[in-house]
Formats: structure tokens, sequence, C-alpha cells
């Protein structure tokens, strides 16, 4: 066991059971988690890899209490423990699935539930009188399955939710523009593709079909539409995390249609394939890296979440440079994390992820010296933002995290942090290993 640098606590990743954990550091570099269940044993996970200094991409966060997360995650919902409000609320629409996935937080396809319109619209209701006016994200299941999704997302924004945002394959979009064109209609801000890469043996292992054509359709359509796109990878080490510079480049030359690249390092919950192994974990700033490297990009233009726990995710700005690629509009700070947060976060992703108003290009050219109105329009239709979340499973959750999400699910009535909601054991082949090392 290497040196304790901080006490948290976690949960056993076979029952569930509420445990104290710590992070502690090995001379390597590395932090891993370690707790022990009195009934099943000892258990490790790398959750940082020393790519980057820990301490200064905590920005200062400080330590869970003794005395808080005793409870945490059993019967979760946003409670006076919690630290954070809502800044974006997902909302399940439909349980059906028109893929049938390697990896899927929700296991869509497994069930047949689909919420009635109007029980939806209720749902929406309750969110916002809980959480004021969040950004909704409409998921599932695939949602696009839903004929009724423009009236519902026309009913969210009338309702009072500042933005709505689509999580989907996008099989549907490319196959049916007229729908896309509804959906945009309706007032529809964002779309969230999930794309994992520029090749078709990257969709053929995660999702089980050669899909990269049709995605590129679907960011088509969603161009046509004025639909903002941001692509969603889910990096699975040995599948794409050596493609994430060309998913950038490709995120590049499809701009303005798409506007980010939001990556998703695998957590195992929901469905996945086989129990994970150490080398298979992927780290926040073991991502970063690679993306730096890959991308050609300095590793200092990734920032912490000032809302979220720094240890969730990153997010960095660029302009689109058609000769040198990307240029950092940002750079690493130390400014903590402040309450209303969540409120910025949501002017954030709405600046960046939406598609802007058609408006003339100015005649300036792209340098150091160009005029202010150029640069306004260039920001606005000619950036690119990457970002990440890197969510926490049975394993490696960390509930100072939980304590610090603004990503919520609706579920049911509560308002449950995003990790919480989906959190299951992740499966384990023996009970006779111990300890055991993801």
């Amino acid at each position: 066991m290497g040196a304790v640098i901080r006490e948290t606590r976690s949960v056993c990743p076979v029952c569930l059971q509420n445990l104290p954990a710590a992070l502690t550091k090995e001379t390597d570099g590395r932090i891993l988690l370690e707790k022990r269940c009195p009934e099943h044993g000892a258990f490790r996970v790398p959750v940082w890899q020393g790519k980057t200094d820990w301490e200064s991409w905590l920005l200062g966060t400080p330590p869970l209490p003794e005395d808080k997360g005793l409870g945490c995650p059993e019967n979760c919902g946003i409670c006076a423990e919690h630290e954070i409000g809502t800044c974006c609320c997902l909302l399940e629409v439909t349980e059906r699935c028109n893929l049938r996935c390697r990896y899927c937080f929700a296991c869509g396809g497994e069930g047949a539930r689909e919420p009635g319109l109007d029980e939806l619209k209720d749902a929406v209701r309750d969110i916002v009188r809980q959480c004021g006016s969040p950004l909704l994200q409409l998921s599932g299941g695939e949602p696009t399955l839903r004929d009724d999704l423009p009236e519902l997302t026309r009913f969210a924004k009338e309702a009072g939710c500042s933005y709505v945002q689509l999580n989907t394959n996008g099989l549907r979009l490319a196959q049916e523009p007229e729908y896309a064109k509804r959906l945009a209609d309706a007032g529809l801000d964002i779309v969230l593709l999930q794309f994992d890469g520029t090749r078709d043996d990257i969709y053929e292992t995660l999702r089980g079909a050669k899909l990269l054509e049709i995605k590129k359709e679907a960011i088509r359509v969603c161009g046509e539409s004025r639909l903002g796109v941001t692509l969603v990878p889910t990096v699975v080490r040995g599948v794409n995390d050596d493609n994430l510079g060309e998913i950038i480049a490709l995120a590049c030359a499809l701009s303005p249609a798409v506007r980010g690249v939001h990556f998703q390092p695998v957590s195992y919950f929901g469905r996945y394939p086989k129990t994970p192994q150490e080398s298979e974990r992927y780290t926040l700033d073991a991502l970063m890296a690679d993306i730096a490297e890959q991308a050609n990009i300095p590793l200092t233009s990734f920032m912490p979440s000032r809302c979220d726990h720094p240890l969730c995710g990153f997010h960095a700005s660029f302009l689109i440079d058609p000769d040198t690629g990307l240029r950092p509009l940002s750079s690493i700070t130390h400014s903590s994390r402040t309450r209303g947060c969540e409120r910025d976060n949501r002017a954030y992703v709405a600046r960046h992820w939406r598609r802007a108003p058609e408006e003339p290009k100015p005649e300036g050219n792209f340098s150091d010296e160009m005029d202010f109105d150029t640069f306004l329009y260039r920001l606005r239709h000619e950036s690119l933002t990457l970002s990440a979340m890197a969510f926490h499973d049975a394993m490696n959750l960390n509930i100072e995290r939980l304590h610090s999400c603004s990503l919520h699910v609706y579920d049911k009535g509560k308002i449950k942090p995003f990790c919480a909601k989906y959190l299951t054991p992740i499966i384990w082949e023996t009970l006779n290993k111990s300890p055991r090392t993801s």
C-alpha cells in the first residue's frame, strides 16, 4: 500500500456497501483508491497516472469531512450534503434502442418500458420545479425512436428548461432528415452524438456494426438544420485510444456543424463485456496526455471542472487555425469552484455547443493581429471545445466526487447524481482473490 494522501468513502464493488476508503500515492506517482469490505476483501484501482500534477489539478478542493457521505449512495437523491445544484438533468424517455452496444450505462434495449408523453411532461414540470431552469438532456435507450420527441422538446422549452440537448446514436437523424428538422424547429439546442472513432473496426468492436458513414451523414443532416453537434466518444483502451487525434481532426474538418468533442473514458456500469483489469483503466490525466500528444496541443490547454469535482472532467477551448490546427484559448489556472457555478456551466455549454446564428463573415485574416470582429466571428463559428466526463463505477467510486456532481438524472421524482443512479456491482468471477486490483 502506498502513502495515504486523502481519506474518503466508497462502496464495495460486489455488494455496494458504503465503506471508508483512502487515496494512496505509489512511488511511481500513481494515485490509487483503496478500500476493504468485511465480506469481500480488499480492492485497489488506479485513479491517476501522474501525467500531470495531482495537487494542482484539485484546485484546493477540500477532502470529504469524516461525518459526511456515510449514507451515500443508497437511497440517493439530492440532499443537504450535496454541494452543487443541477447544471444538466437527464430524462430517460425510452428503454428501446436500435443498437445493442457492448458498453451501455443504461443497458439500452433490454427493457420495453416507454413512458407516455403526459408522464414525461409531468416529469419535465417536476424537474423545472426542483432544479430551476436546467439544461435538459433527453436520453434513453435511443430517444429518437419516439415520434413525439419534437413535441416533448417544445414543451420542455416552454416549461422553463434553459436548453434541451439530445443524447443519440444518430441513426434516425441520418435516415430521416425531416425528423431532425422537426427537432430543430421545436427548439432543440444541442445534439450529443455517439461517435467513437474514424474507423469502422472501432464501431464493429464497440457497437456491433459499421457505422462511420451513417454517423457522418447524421452530422451533415444536423448541419443543414443548424443543430450544433458535439461528438461523444466512449474511449476504451486497445480499441480507440489511439484514434483521439483523428477524431479531433475530423471534428475540425466538419466545423461549424461540429462544435466540440466530449470524451468519456469507459466506466464499468450497466452493460460491459467482462470484468475490467487494471490495464483497461483509463484515467483522466492519461486521456489528457494522449489527446495532447495525438492532436499536438499543449497539456496546459486543459482545465479542470469548476462546477463538478476537478477529478470528474476537463475542458479546453480552441480556435481552428486552417494552417496550424488548434490554437488554445484556455490554459490551466488555479481559481476554485464557487456556489452557483452550475448556472455558469450551463452558459458555457450553450455558448460552445450550440450552433450560432448565421451572420456575414468579416474580411479580416486569421492572424495574431486579427481585428476584434474577426476574432469574435471565429469564436462563434470556427472554434472547437474539447471536454471529458470521467464517470466512476463501483470500483473507483469516490463519494467526495459524488457530492460535487452537477449532472443529475430524474428518477421517479428524485434528482440523483448520474453515477449514483447508474451504479451497478462489478461482475466478479471469484471471491478468493484478495486484494484484487481492477
